[in-house]
């Protein structure tokens, strides 16, 4: 036996294994034993996914996308604290209290909440949202809170922050970064790789708003479920 051939033995029975009677299954065993063994090492040989281990992780993945629904994300994303949530009046960046005899039809403006008091706290993208009034023909004119829509403007592709576009042929929301569109109306996102997304993670998370005898708008307070208003970044149901 050459030395080569003692050497590759001496490998095999170090790993605990039977070892093969013929030359050739020594010299396979060996090499698949070296290179577990110089993992560790200066010159890494990286394992090779065996195609038991794939099926294990197509099926724990499976087993994930399955129980989805169910999982309280809202305790895991970085939405604001749900304990101090309250209602709260809908501020415009030029700091007026929004009201629906002021707010024109067809347009947008970004608010925060739950604001913090804080002016970097409030900076955060995920206290960040559109409030948009619906044009004229998807009911924009009604004299009610109705006529407006709230969302999250992060978009749930990769979290950048879309915005509303008002003009002729679009009057929709659109991400800058990859084009996701989203239908004002109920917030599903309906082109770009945020509509191939599967469900929740293709609605944007949501504001109900209420107005007061005088027309000024506030914010209820929302309750950040997928079933419910919604996960900031991560999406919502649609009833």
């Amino acid at each position: 036996m050459s030395e080569k051939e003692k050497q590759a033995r001496a490998i095999a029975k170090e790993g605990g294994h039977v070892l093969p009677h013929s030359i050739s299954e020594i010299r396979i065993h060996a090499e698949s034993l070296m290179e577990k063994k110089n993992y560790g090492d200066s010159n890494k040989t990286r394992p090779v996914l065996s195609r038991r281990d794939f099926l294990k992780l197509m099926a724990t993945g499976g087993v994930a996308v399955s129980f989805a629904p169910f999982v309280p994300w809202g305790n895991y994303m970085p939405n604001p604290q749900s304990d101090n949530l309250q209602k709260a009046k809908v501020i415009l960046p030029d700091g007026t209290h929004a009201n629906l005899n002021t707010f024109p039809a067809n347009h947008a403006e970004v608010i925060t909440y739950p604001s913090t008091g804080d002016s970097v706290l409030d900076e955060e993208a995920f206290r960040k949202w559109n409030i948009i009034r619906l044009p004229e023909e998807l009911g924009g004119t009604e004299n009610k809170a109705t006529s407006f829509r709230v969302y999250s403007m992060i978009c749930l592709h990769l979290w950048c922050l879309w915005k509303y576009w008002p003009d002729e042929g679009m009057k929709r929301g659109q991400c800058p970064c990859h084009a996701s569109t989203y239908d004002i109306t109920t917030g599903t996102a309906i082109g770009g790789p945020a509509a191939v997304q599967a469900a929740p993670s293709n609605v944007l998370p949501k504001l109900d708003l209420e107005a007061d005898d005088e027309g000024f708008l506030y914010v209820l307070p929302p309750v950040w479920g997928i079933n419910e208003n919604g996960v900031i970044g991560y999406g919502r149901m649609i009833k």
